[in-house]
Parts: C-alpha cells; structure tokens; sequence
C-alpha cells in the first residue's frame, strides 16, 4: 500500500498515546421547553480541544460510536483554524516559520494539517464500534493526501466510497479555469466485513409506482411489475432455462435473473405476470413494497450526492440566528441526516469532533423526529462560538425558533455541556487528588477493561470471575500501576 510521508509524522504517529487523560467538567444540563416532543437525551457537546476530548472519552465510549461525521477544516490557506498538538521537533519549527505565498504550494501548510489529523484519526478510530462507520468532509487542497492518511490508520480493505457532493448549482464568475462545484466526502469503515447494507428510505418518487394490490396486501403491501429477464448481467449459463406457462416454454433473449428453485417458487406463490405481444411472451416479478418481515423496500445510495447544496446550510443557519454570515459555509443538516441514514439504526452513537455550527446534532435530532428514534449525540468543538453558536443552535432547534409564519417548531430533547477538566494524573505520574474519585473509578475500570460499576463501593466491577475492588485514599496516592 503507498505510504505517506510528510515532516513531522514521526512526532505524531504515536502522539495519541502521549495525550494525557483528562476528565470532562459538566457546567449544565439543558432541556427542551415543557410540552416540546420526546426526543433523545443522553446527548453531549464539549467545549475544548479535541484532541483531549476524543481521549477523555475514551473510558466510557471506546467501541461504541456507530457513526462518525467530520467537516475538518479544508486547509485552503485562507482559514484561521488553530490546533496545538504539541508537535516541537525543530524540522516543523522551522517549516511553520516560513513566509510563504498562500496561493502557492505551501507544504509547511499540509505538513502542519497532517500533523494535527493523524493523532485525531486514531482516537476517531478507538471510538468506532466495530460495525461503525466514519464519513469525513473534504475538498481538493487536503483530499489527495487524505485518502492515504485515513487508509494508513483504517486499512485500504475498509473503504466503503468516496462520494462526490455536489454542493453548489451555478455561479462561478470569479472563477478563472473551471468553476469548481464539489467536494468529497471519504466514508470508510472500522471493519467492512461487520457493516450491512448501505440504503435509504424508500424513494418518494418511486412509491407511485407500487399501485397493484394481490392477496398480501396486508402484509406485504402494493407492488410493481419488473421484467424477469436480463441483458445486463456476466452471462451464466445456469440462467438460462425455459419457464413453462399455460403448456409452453418461455425462453429469455440472454438469461433470467432468477435461479430456476426460485422461479418455481415465485411461480406457486403467484409472483409472476406472463403478457403476450404479438406472439412473444413477456415474465415480470411482483416486487413488493414489504419484504416478508413487513420491512419497507429501502432505495439504493449512489455516489454523487446532488440536489443539497451549500446555501441551504447558510438558510438554517440565518433562520435561526437571523443572520446567515455568522458562521461560514455550514453544511446543511440534509447532508448529514442522508448520511445517517444509510448507516445508524434507531439507536445509535453519532460522534462530531469538528462540531462546528451544531449541524451533526441538528441531524441527529431531526432524523428521530421522522422515524422515531433514539440516536445520540456528542459534539466537540474548541473555538469561542462552541457556546453562543454550537450549543445555541441546538437549544432552538429542540425549543422552537423563527417567528410567526416562518416559526419552526422545536424538536425537543436535551444535552449535557461539558468543558475540558482536569488532568487525572500530575507531572511525577501520580494521581491527581483534585480529581473526583468517581473518574478515578472510572479510568481504574477502564483500564483494567472492565465495566465499572456505577455506585461508590468498594467493589470495582466483576471480569472473566475476578472481583476487582477500589482502594484510594488520596493523601496516599502514588504513581499509578495496572497491579491492583
């Protein structure tokens, strides 16, 4: 596999590892307006770096995300994004120093861009659950190098696609050579093997189709007729047969679709149509709405996303703050929700560690509303607005917001604030006293892998028919061992 190589990437390649471990400081609790529906709880946002954040919360959702989505910064020279991984080594010193041109090939740019994902990609990938899936938005100043880097740390064999978004319609006029109307979306998973299928909701569109009514109705609802031949497949020879009907063969012109059991089968259960047009006889399939198991026929995701673009992103945002320019180029909660869509199921872990404008969590809360769902969310995000344009966003849209006929009703639910606290051990390795003893807990458990158990005795959590008891007396706390 081609590996990617920049300066500085023998400081970071482990720098996860260097991370310390620190606890998150609930400041408060909000919850929607009396009387606002039932929605999620259990959700997070944490104000901070989050490189810390991802660390921090590791103990309690290492293995669990089903689905990560991240917009991080594009690098395209123009942004003020800063991210301190503590990267010293004189070489990026030196480079980062530099005064360079931002239109121009600026390695020092991608250099120091690297340096800050690599460290955050193995954290994203700790916190992915094995069935889990990652999407993370890109465009082309970083999207050459990172398909490498995010292969290096998830492996080639576990790139689902790299969809193409089409984010805008026109305009261009400012343009040069060509107008540029995409960007990338790289989506890959922690084990493609353990992910199922990739679908949506049944299509709109499609539904008007499935206007025929038999006997299953009740269980399998309307369907619609498919040809049952085919010119499109590999040939096979095992597919091509007769159907007999009404005392003679039908041929197809190449071959069926169907293996000859199942056409028998469909044909007994009364799930296929024979026309004649003159003199040529014609097999479709009922394909129904329901699968056997009454579950609605889901539709296919493609690998151009088209018909969302960016202004609708720049719509909500100026809907709910009155001003659509307070936070640059949001992506629209459309986007996201397509993308959960195809990978969580009604209960799933969403995690954004680029959390932005609260589009992810937006989502999120919108996605339960249409199927009734219960997915979480945890957002991270370490700039000033984390508060007064992040949280704030995802106060109004699980209250209400907008103003008589453009009034949007809240979604309700609510979320935990958290800050980035203390660190739980010191300089020396030893225990922090300043930490409560319930984190303490917390991480003993978690790094013995077990599950800690949730009261304040003694008992630590039972593993594999050991008992492991919790023994801290403060004043007494020294450098911590695995040996207890």
């Amino acid at each position: 596999m081609p590996a990617l190589h920049w300066i500085g990437k023998d400081k970071v390649v482990k720098h996860h590892h260097e991370v310390p471990f620190k606890i998150l400081q609930r400041e408060y609790v909000h919850t929607a307006p009396e009387g606002s529906p039932v929605n999620s709880i259990g959700n997070r946002i944490i104000h901070g770096d989050n490189l810390e954040a991802l660390k921090a919360l590791l103990p309690e959702y290492e293995g669990r995300v089903k689905c990560i989505y991240i917009d991080p910064p594009y690098n395209t020279g123009n942004e003020g994004w800063v991210y301190n991984d503590n990267v010293n080594e004189p070489r990026i010193q030196k480079w980062l120093h530099q005064v360079v041109g931002k239109e121009g090939e600026d390695l020092t740019r991608h250099d120091k861009w690297l340096c800050m994902m690599y460290p955050r990609l193995k954290l994203l990938h700790r916190l992915l659950a094995n069935d889990g899936v990652i999407f993370v938005s890109i465009d082309e100043n970083e999207h050459r190098y990172f398909e490498l880097l995010i292969e290096e740390i998830f492996g080639s064999v576990n790139k689902i696609e790299t969809f193409i978004w089409k984010k805008s319609y026109g305009g261009g006029a400012k343009s040069k050579h060509i107008v540029n109307l995409h960007e990338f979306i790289v989506c890959f998973a922690k084990n493609k093997d353990s992910v199922g299928a990739l679908d949506l909701p049944p299509d709109e569109k499609a539904l008007k189709y499935y206007k025929y009514k038999d006997e299953k109705f009740a269980e399998r609802g309307p369907y619609r007729f498919q040809p049952l031949a085919t010119n499109s497949m590999d040939e096979r020879p095992n597919l091509r047969y007769p159907i007999t009907f009404e005392g003679e063969d039908i041929w197809p012109e190449k071959q069926w679709q169907w293996s000859r059991d199942r056409v028998e089968t469909a044909q007994n259960n009364n799930e296929l149509a024979f026309t004649q047009k003159s003199g040529k006889w014609t097999v479709s399939y009922k394909q129904y709405l329901k699968s056997t198991n009454g579950n609605e026929r889901r539709s296919k995701a493609y690998s151009i996303i088209d018909g969302i673009y960016t202004q609708q992103g720049t719509n909500e945002i100026k809907a709910m703050f009155g001003d659509g320019k307070i936070f640059s180029f949001p992506k629209p909660s459309y986007l996201i929700t397509y993308l959960l869509q195809l990978v969580t199921d009604q209960n799933a872990l969403v995690l954004d560690s680029f959390g932005g404008s609260g589009t992810t969590a937006h989502a999120v809360l919108k996605l339960n509303a249409q199927d009734g769902g219960n997915r979480k969310f945890i957002l991270t995000e370490m700039m000033d607005y984390a508060e007064t344009i992040t949280a704030e966003r995802v106060r109004r849209v699980m209250g209400s917001y907008g103003e008589e006929a453009k009034a949007v009703a809240g979604l309700g639910g609510s979320f935990e604030y958290y800050t980035i606290g203390a660190a739980l051990f010191d300089e020396d390795g030893n225990l922090n006293e300043a930490v409560p003893v319930d984190e303490i807990r917390r991480y003993v458990a978690y790094s013995e892998g077990i599950e800690c158990r949730s009261d304040r005795q003694t008992l630590l959590g039972i593993s594999s028919d050991a008992a492991y008891f919790f023994h801290y007396e403060p004043d007494q706390a020294q450098r911590w061992t695995t040996n207890i």
